[in-house]
């Protein structure tokens, strides 16, 4: 019924997080045995591939840890995890020096220094980058290492339920072999869940397609703790180019730091009515809402968009500055550097995820999360260039983490019963006839959550997505999917809405229960901040019955206070 494999350490993902841990885990321990699997191929899917614009690194002299760390803390609205954002400030200069040292060649100027970028939300020009086309440099380089060390590489194997050992911890996973439909139970000492976030849920997305939020899903059903679920967030200037895939694929903020102007359908550069002082380079919470409501208002083209214009600059500068911006435009018809490009807010980022320590330890023995499927890093807004730091950053660290705890660890007893089981609920679907389209459902779904759980939400309309999304997983349960395991993409649709299900009522639950306006979630019935009640972290953890048992948590002000 299902294939065996054991190894030390499992890791669930192929992007920055997981090449960089499994880079790490390998270099401090010749010995473990490593395997790392990717929904699709190890290094060329996933997030941090897409990752325009840059990396965020204290380089300069005249920049500080000090003020990075208060960007990102002012960015987040005052409830990031203070100790894990230190902890991202002060090591990525460090893996920017490692990743120059696994190959990757981030743009110079003349005297060799490394250039550095403007990006909104930043008191410093400090976003290091490879033209427009930095997460590919970064990728490229570390599956080029990947492929030169010992490691075991699982391709299109997507990760149905973490297995738990005897005592309650997690001793490996269940994998799905998406080509061949074959099941393969992993046992492993240490597992580190990295496989990115949940942000094509929504109609309009940024994220690579494979991205429903397995991660987080499968965490929470073992028992994890998540925090901040209700803050997503939206990048202000996705593509709209119709009924493609190309659609919600991000211009980079990079336009904007140079100097580009959004305009309404009128004209008009409507950030002056949102944030006059900063107009286009506000955070990105800001302009994301700006954009929305424009369009939401009426001043928006016919199709829902707005307009980004760096003509201004000039076309040769754009399309030498931002050549891969220029390139996807032109994919579509338009003229980056001639013309206005229409553009609307884009769903693009988790900033909640799995509550861990600054070792990347999820609270349940032998996982470990990082990256997008982590929480706490962000608060309640990621600063552009921060998301690829994370990644690599908290990636490095739990390689080092889970070499050491698997080194220590006894191989665990993961008992078959609880296999045979994940085995009946993914298989369940197979061969019923009668039911949905599972493809028309997750549209649903994606429209559902663009009106009622994105940009602005406010209480009846959470309280009514969550009643839509039960009468939706209902349906969903019963949709028809043929009964063939090769490449059957309607069963791989059907366990995607499951973990975008779970995902979507998490996020409405955190939503619904932040009863104020801040960073990205933004609440129509309370429009404000409320430090006096909300300067805290929403969290989530599953319960008996099971449903989401939900609270409150203070903040932890070691470092800076509001």
């Amino acid at each position: 019924m299902y294939q065996q494999l054991e190894t030390d350490i499992l890791i669930l993902g192929g992007g920055g997080a997981g090449l960089l841990a499994a880079l790490h885990a390998r270099r401090a321990n010749q010995h473990l045995r490593i395997a790392v699997a990717a929904k699709g191929l190890v290094g060329q899917s996933g997030c941090t591939r897409m990752v325009q614009g840059g990396y965020n690194a204290v380089m300069d002299p005249k920049d500080t840890f000090d003020l990075h760390f208060e960007d990102t803390i002012r960015g987040g609205a005052f409830i990031n995890n203070q100790e894990l954002a230190w902890v991202l400030v002060n090591n990525a200069p460090l893996i920017i020096s490692e990743l120059e040292q696994l190959g990757c060649f981030f743009d110079r100027d003349a005297q060799g220094h490394i250039l550095q970028k403007a990006f909104a939300g930043q008191s410093f020009d400090r976003t290091v980058h490879r033209g427009d086309l930095t997460g590919i440099e970064i990728m490229s380089r570390l599956k080029e290492n990947v492929l030169m060390a010992d490691l075991t590489l699982l391709d299109e194997q997507r990760a149905i339920s973490l297995l738990k050992d005897k005592n309650g911890g997690v001793g490996g996973a269940l994998l799905l072999d998406i080509r061949s439909g074959e099941f393969t139970a992993v046992n492993a000492k240490a597992t580190l869940m990295s496989t990115g976030g949940g942000a094509r849920m929504y109609t309009i997305a940024a994220p690579s397609l494979e991205k429903c939020g397995d991660g987080m899903a499968l965490c929470y059903r073992a028992g994890c703790v998540l925090q901040d679920m209700e803050m997503y967030q939206f990048h202000p200037t996705g593509l709209v180019a119709g009924e493609t895939i190309i659609t919600g694929s991000v211009l980079e903020e990079g336009l904007r730091g140079a100097g580009g102007y959004l305009l309404n359908a009128l004209g008009e550069r409507f950030m002056e009515r949102y944030d006059p002082e900063r107009m286009e380079r506000s955070t990105r919470d800001m302009v994301s809402r700006a954009g929305y409501m424009e369009i939401q208002a009426g001043r928006g083209t016919p199709d829902g968009a707005v307009l980004l214009d760096v003509s201004h600059l000039g076309a040769e500068f754009v399309e030498r500055t931002f050549p891969g911006m220029a390139a996807r435009c032109r994919e579509v018809g338009f003229d980056l550097g001639r013309e206005p490009v229409k553009v609307s807010p884009t769903a693009h980022f988790h900033m909640g995820g799995v509550r861990i320590d600054q070792l990347c330890r999820s609270g349940l023995d032998g996982l470990f999360v990082a990256g997008e499927d982590s929480g706490g890093v962000h608060g309640a807004n990621r600063l552009g260039g921060n998301g690829v730091a994370e990644s690599t950053v908290f990636g490095a660290l739990a390689g080092d983490a889970m070499a050491e705890f698997a080194s220590d660890r006894s191989q665990p007893v993961v008992h078959g019963k609880q296999i045979d089981d994940a085995i009946g609920d993914a298989t369940l679907p197979m061969g019923r006839d009668g039911g949905e389209n599972i493809h028309s459902i997750r549209k649903e779904i994606e429209s559902l959550m663009w009106d009622k759980g994105g940009i602005v939400r406010s209480g009846l309309g959470l309280e009514e997505a969550l009643v839509s999304l039960e009468e939706l997983a209902q349906r969903a349960g019963t949709a028809s999917v043929p009964a063939i395991k090769v490449y059957n993409m309607a069963w791989q649709e059907w366990l995607d809405v499951q973990s975008i299900l779970t995902v979507a009522q998490l996020t409405c639950q955190s939503a619904l229960a932040r009863r104020e306006s801040r960073g990205s979630h933004y609440r129509s019935d309370y429009p404000e901040p409320d430090d006096g009640n909300w300067l805290c972290n929403v969290m989530v953890q599953q319960d008996s019955e099971p449903r989401p048992r939900v609270w409150q948590e203070d903040v932890d002000f070691t470092r800076m206070r509001p």
